[in-house]
């Protein structure tokens, strides 16, 4: 289940199915990083690596899983060897070595320490939805999102695709406070984010507390405004909606998974994947239908154009990957 949502608008409709989508991935698979590498990243089977494919059709979506991978070499250790080995110079020679010595001998350490340096991996999933013309990506920060579609760019060729958009969100959000009515489908949490507007202006973080009260109607009326806010969608997912429109601290009800389960076994982690897959991405969907809806920028249409939904798929195709246990 996805911790993070950032999500993105196909501008053009996506046609491929899952196995064309899955040969063009293939093109820019994984590989670990090499001797001189200092991170890596390419495309990872998203039900674990005991699975062939690199895509998973689950509800009319398209799940795939990019893995980055890096060398942890703080640059406050490249930085106190390079200062060690220029004061050996110094002393040894009797003279200061140069900026451009150090950017030399900078290279040269990074070369020997590199190859030595531990690896870190991580599993970064995102779904392809043609119906709704969105690519959502399960990454805390803009940065890593952006990697990620950037490489989807990479294998495809081209992807047409821009951040969902909000005009003035941080006054919708502080309006939602001030009245306690957010859109239809959302109630409001027990948490915020207020933020001055001013540059470098004051931050305050609200948890635990009722958002209609004293305290908070304060900070408002002092000229703050509301930069991140609580929702729960549908009594079904819990959030924090930034004003940026991504989604953070994701949390599914516990309810629902029971229910999408169906009597299925619990130990089964193939099943229990498919089916909280299965209640992700409809809530996700729905959920990103109704943010656009409302805080859709003034003079654009709320309604998403229509988007050509992918080729049906053969279910042999994933057959390899009933017995897979899913990263994530």
């Amino acid at each position: 289940m996805f911790k993070n949502a950032r999500a993105y608008r196909l501008n053009t409709p996506f046609e491929l199915d899952q196995l064309g989508l899955h040969e063009r991935l293939s093109e820019k698979a994984f590989r670990g990083c090499g001797p001189l590498e200092a991170a890596t990243i390419g495309w990872a089977p998203p039900l674990g690596p005991q699975a062939e494919m690199l895509t998973h059709a689950v509800n009319g979506c398209l799940l795939v899983a990019a893995r980055r991978q890096e060398r942890l070499l703080p640059a406050s250790v490249v930085s106190e060897a390079v200062a060690e080995r220029a004061a050996e110079l110094e002393q040894t020679e009797g003279r200061d070595v140069t900026r451009r010595e150090r950017g030399q001998l900078r290279d040269a350490l990074l070369a020997e320490m590199l190859p030595q340096a531990f690896t870190r991996s991580r599993v970064i999933p995102a779904l392809i939805d043609p119906q709704a013309g969105r690519v959502v990506i399960d990454a805390a920060s803009d940065k890593l999102a952006e990697e990620v579609l950037s490489l989807l760019r990479q294998s495809l060729g081209s992807l047409p695709a821009t951040p969902l958009a909000a005009t003035a969100a941080a006054e919708r959000f502080t309006a939602w406070v001030l009245t306690g009515e957010p859109p239809a489908g959302l109630t409001l949490e027990d948490q915020c984010e207020l933020r001055d507007p001013a540059e470098k202006g004051a931050v305050v973080r609200c948890r635990g507390m009722d958002l209609g009260s004293p305290e908070v109607r304060a900070h408002i009326d002092t000229g703050m405004q509301v930069a991140a806010i609580g929702l729960n969608w549908q009594d079904a997912l819990s959030l924090v909606l930034a004003d940026d429109l991504s989604l953070k601290r994701l949390r599914f009800e516990d309810e629902l998974l029971e229910q999408a389960m169906d009597g299925a076994e619990d130990e089964d982690p193939a099943l229990r994947f498919e089916a909280e897959m299965t209640l992700m991405t409809a809530q996700l969907r729905g959920l990103l239908d109704c943010l656009e809806a409302a805080l859709a920028p003034a003079g654009e249409a709320a309604t998403p154009k229509p988007v050509a939904p992918p080729k049906p798929v053969a279910p042999a195709a994933d057959a390899a990957l009933e017995d897979a246990t899913p990263p994530f």
